[in-house]
């Protein structure tokens, strides 16, 4: 069996500083042994113990890491009701009428990807709507930007739901202004009140999905993730489902698992700290929630949204709570990711990280704003002040630009601030949002370099200023993402000694024009010294 793999005749790009460029790299086990020229590795490869692979010159990176996603979801969402973001309301009811004539009796009908936005004007959700269409079976609707649901009467009857049902601190249960009747729409925190009541999988059940997830993002040539949990739902047994396949050596990405607050109590209980665990997973950050989303209106403002003066977005939690929770976390050893999309939210979260760092406690930490959508100028070199990595997703830009624009007005020109962010001195770690968003790092890049849609919108790119080179974006996914873990010691570039995780790309996003990376593939990906997946083009 052979123990060692051999590159050779490669555009590789390390993202080692030391030697940015090879032709050619040497993964003995798990590990990189060499990187160099073909003629200084071929000494090497002596007697049979040697793959050997000609790249016939083709581009090499380290594996991408997603530094944020939501893995299980990803995986379940192949099972669900899609709903295109496109489709009119007409349409999204009529895909759940025709969906639930296949459903079992009573089973729950749960959809993804519906939103308002693209909807004529003065269009309105309801849960009467659905009734019309599903009034057996309990129907849970997520939208888009996964922090709002719609459902039927019989998803809030199941649910134990009713008019007297207190609204939750950090949600909002929508209401008819008429009538005071719960329309359907729940928003943030109060999604976990039908969520919750939803039938949990099993463990065998979730690992299988995980399983073919694990397989889709290693074609993808992405080899570590940072699991940002199942926001919908208090309840999350990720960390032991990995932990289940990791023992059967059934766990095919490198996994970087948060903590939910709603188990932040027990994990300081027994210990963990962030960081615990080995090459394959490991106990991540505490994920905490400022607010709400761009789509939703729900991310919280210094100033309105545009055309909306009563509406400044939802605080998701007290500032004294998220002071508490940092604090309290830090102390333990735990390092705090924190969602938060608009600028008040963003300063707030400084603001908390500030006070623990003038507390003198966890100052080692790693703490992360997740999204960072918008700030306000005052808060960009905060960012290196006070150490806290940004975890972006490139491909949120194109994908919202529209609606920055509609909501947030001028103030969109510090919206997904990239470059302002890098130039300050900030640490970037890049992901997708998956399964909100594509999976494919690829396509995140793209955006990131281009700040453009697949179709070139807009000519020159939207706020271009704010673009990437693409040695930047690739180090978002790489180096920024090994950072953010805490692991850029053992991997995130192509260097002796690291972990040998690479990608071989189909061409050489470097030298291409950029409109040309989505037509960029992967060809092969190496996962701990050994190809895990080839499309048979080596």
């Amino acid at each position: 069996m052979n123990n060692g793999l051999l590159l050779l005749n490669g555009a590789i790009y390390t993202m080692d500083s030391s030697r940015p460029r090879a032709q050619a790299v040497a993964a003995r086990g798990s590990r990189i042994e060499a990187v160099g020229t073909d003629a200084e590795l071929r000494k090497l490869a002596t007697g049979g113990q040697w793959r050997i692979v000609d790249l016939r010159g083709k581009t090499v990176l380290p594996a991408f890491t997603d530094s944020h996603l939501h893995l299980l979801e990803c995986a379940l969402k192949a099972s669900r009701l899609s709903l295109n973001e496109q489709l009119t309301l007409e349409a999204t009811l009529s895909r759940v009428r025709e969906y639930v004539q296949h459903a079992e009796a009573g089973a729950w009908i749960r959809g993804w990807g519906w939103s308002d936005n693209t909807w004529a004007p003065d269009t309105v959700s309801s849960r009467q709507l659905l009734d019309r269409v599903a009034p057996e079976h309990p129907v849970v609707l997520t939208k888009k930007d996964g922090h709002v649901i719609w459902v039927n009467s019989e998803a809030l009857r199941s649910a134990g739901i009713d008019e007297d049902t207190p609204e939750p601190p950090g949600g909002v249960m929508e209401r008819d202004p008429k009538t005071g009747e719960l329309t359907g729409i729940l928003k943030e925190e109060a999604m976990h009140l039908v969520c919750d009541a939803i039938p949990s999988l099993s463990a065998k059940e979730r690992q299988a999905v995980l399983r073919r997830v694990m397989a889709e993002a290693q074609e993808l040539g992405i080899t570590g993730v940072h699991d940002c949990g199942n926001w919908q739902s208090v309840k999350d047994d990720s960390l032991s489902d990995y932990q289940e396949m990791m023992g059967r050596d059934d766990l095919a990405v490198r996994v970087f698992m948060m903590l939910s607050r709603a188990n932040l109590d027990e994990a300081i209980k027994v210990g963990l700290r962030t960081g615990f665990g080995n090459s394959h997973l490991r106990v991540g950050n505490v994920k905490l929630f400022c607010d709400g989303t761009l789509g939703s209106q729900t991310a919280e403002m210094i100033e309105p949204f545009v055309g909306q003066p009563d509406n400044n977005g939802v605080a998701t939690i007290s500032q004294e709570e998220l002071e508490h929770a940092v604090l309290k976390a830090s102390s333990a050893g735990i390092a705090c990711a924190v969602h938060a999309i608009g600028d008040k939210a963003n300063r707030r979260v400084l603001d908390a990280f500030e006070k623990q760092r003038h507390a003198g406690v966890g100052r080692e930490l790693r703490h992360r704003i997740e999204h960072v959508q918008l700030l306000h100028a005052d808060d960009i070199p905060r960012f290196k002040e006070l150490e806290i990595i940004a975890s972006m997703q490139p491909i949120h830009a194109t994908s919202d630009m529209y609606m920055a624009d509609k909501y947030w007005g001028q103030r969109a020109e510090l919206s997904y601030a990239w470059r302002s962010l890098l130039d300050a001195g900030a640490h970037l770690a890049l992901g997708s949002d998956a399964p909100v968003e594509s999976m494919d790092p690829l396509v995140g890049i793209h955006a990131a370099v281009t700040r453009q849609r697949a179709n070139g919108e807009p000519e020159g790119g939207w706020h271009p200023e704010q673009r990437l080179t693409v040695s930047e974006a690739v180090h978002g996914f790489a180096l920024g993402a090994a950072y953010a873990s805490g692991t850029e010691e053992e991997g995130g570039s192509i260097t002796p000694g690291k972990l040998a995780d690479l990608v071989v790309l189909s061409g050489d996003i470097f030298e291409m024009p950029p409109e040309e990376i989505l037509d960029t593939h992967v060809v092969a990906t190496v996962f701990d010294g050994s190809i895990v997946f080839s499309d048979g083009d080596l």
